[in-house]
C-alpha cells in the first residue's frame, strides 16, 4: 500500500506543478513597457503573393498620462505604419494615422482587424500560420519594444488563446 499512496502523491504532485505553469505559458505572450500592458499580439498567415499582411494587439495603459504608439518597425516588409479602418458613407477607408494612435491613461486600445492595426507592406515573406512576427513598437513616452506576433491561420477573425 505504501507504495500506491507514494505514487498516487506523486502524480498529484506533478499535476499540480503543471496547473502552476499554465497561466505562465497563456501570458507568455504579454509585454510590459512602463505602464503599458500589450497583450495578445497576433497576425494572420498571408498567402505566398501578398504583399501587404496587418498585426493585432492591445494596449492597455495603466498610468495617469497618455502615450501613444507612434510607429511599429519590422525586418519582416519593408515599410511598417499604424493604419486606421472606418466606414466613410458606404466604402471602408483605410488610413496612416500619421500622428499615431492615442492610449489614453487608464484606458485600454484594441488594434484589431476592421479597425486600428499595424500594416505591413512589401512583405519579404509570406507570413505562415504558426510562425512569429517580430516588430518593434515604438510609443512616443514610453519608448520601443519588441514584440512577436503570433500567425494565426489565414482568415482568422481573432486569436485562439
Amino acid at each position: 500500500m505504501l507504495p500506491l499512496r507514494v505514487s498516487v502523491s506523486l502524480v498529484t504532485l506533478l499535476a499540480v506543478a503543471g496547473l502552476l505553469f499554465v497561466p505562465v505559458i497563456a501570458r507568455a505572450h504579454d509585454y510590459k513597457l512602463g505602464t503599458l500592458e500589450i497583450s495578445h499580439p497576433w497576425t494572420r498567415a498571408t498567402p505566398p503573393s501578398a504583399q501587404a499582411g496587418g498585426g493585432f494587439l492591445t494596449v492597455t495603459n495603466k498610468g495617469t498620462t497618455p502615450d501613444r504608439l507612434v510607429a511599429a518597425r519590422s525586418g519582416a516588409a519593408d515599410k511598417v505604419e499604424i493604419h486606421e479602418m472606418k466606414m466613410d458613407g458606404n466604402v471602408m477607408r483605410m488610413r496612416e494615422l500619421e500622428k499615431g494612435l492615442e492610449i489614453p491613461a487608464g484606458a485600454t486600445v484594441m488594434l484589431k482587424p476592421g479597425g486600428f492595426h499595424i500594416m505591413f507592406m512589401g512583405l519579404k515573406a509570406p507570413f505562415a500560420k504558426d510562425a512569429k512576427v517580430p516588430v518593434t513598437l515604438v510609443f512616443e513616452k514610453a519608448g520601443s519594444l519588441d514584440v512577436e506576433l503570433a500567425v494565426e491561420a489565414l482568415g482568422t477573425a481573432a486569436p485562439k488563446h
